[in-house]
């Protein structure tokens, strides 16, 4: 086990999902961390999702709890920060794992309420958790934080809040990197492309009708690669970008997408 994490504060944002065969995004990270060393704050709405994730880096002999958050509220941004502070004295990671899509629609289409919540979530809550995390990683000259963005911030057509926000997230990224530099703090986004999560099969499956088999085939299909990546591929990426061997890297998105950006162009 490799603890270049070792004695590090992380708070993972999105720690919890959706059930599912296969591990989410959120709980791959929270693991990854936990395993190279780190004490995780796992965070989510959904009390028992947060729980389950914080009880399984336990059962490792792991370091991990449970906070329980609505981080498109900036209030709960601010106690989430507050509470990891007073509990710990210091954060020296922040993962942002959150987005959702449903209900978005193409430009034509989209109605106030869809692109509010999905804008709410999936860049209010980052700029807020961000917000906060940066008082406490200024004083203490340090910290890194990983924006999980997508590769719809690039390249899509037909969910337009959620593409628009990612590439909101993109930019959140440089800015927050490129202002907080000299404080030694840097900031880097991941860029997946097309992940077998249960977040992506399963809510595919139910909107489209299809069956899983057929769509992870579809999916498979589109990636130079030959086939989609999983959440340990995402949380390979996010755990280096928080480790001192990328220390000299800041105001950087990664796709990670099996070469799927680079066909984009």
């Amino acid at each position: 086990m490799d603890t270049r994490l070792e004695g590090k504060i992380a708070i993972v944002v999105g720690a919890g999902q959706t059930p599912g065969d296969k591990i989410g995004n959120g709980r791959a990270i929270s693991l990854q961390l936990a395993r190279e060393g780190a004490e995780v704050i796992c965070v989510d709405r959904l009390p028992d999702r947060a729980e389950e994730t914080a009880a399984l880096i336990r059962e490792e002999g792991l370091r991990a709890i449970a906070y329980v958050a609505d981080v498109s509220r900036a209030a709960d941004c601010e106690k989430l920060v507050q509470h990891v502070y007073e509990q710990r004295a210091r954060i020296d990671i922040l993962i942002n794992n959150v987005g959702i899509g449903r209900g978005d629609a193409p430009p034509h289409a989209i109605e106030e309420v869809a692109w509010d919540k999905i804008m709410d979530v999936n860049l209010k809550a980052m700029t807020f958790t961000i917000r906060h995390a940066l008082a406490v990683m200024r004083e203490q000259r340090g910290g890194a934080i990983v924006n999980i963005s997508s590769l719809a911030a690039l390249a899509g057509h037909h969910m337009v809040t959620y593409e628009v926000s990612k590439a909101a997230v993109n930019r959140l990224t440089t800015v927050v990197a490129l202002a907080n530099a000299k404080y030694g703090v840097r900031c880097n986004a991941v860029m997946p492309g097309l992940i077998d999560t249960p977040m992506a099969i399963e809510g595919i499956a139910e909107r489209t009708g299809q069956s899983r088999e057929a769509l992870r085939a579809d999916r498979d299909a589109r990636v130079p690669m030959g086939r989609m990546g999983s959440a340990w591929d995402i949380a390979n990426a996010a755990t280096f970008l928080c480790s001192d061997a990328a220390r000299y890297i800041t105001g950087v998105v990664l796709p990670v997408d099996g070469g799927m950006a680079a066909r984009v162009g």
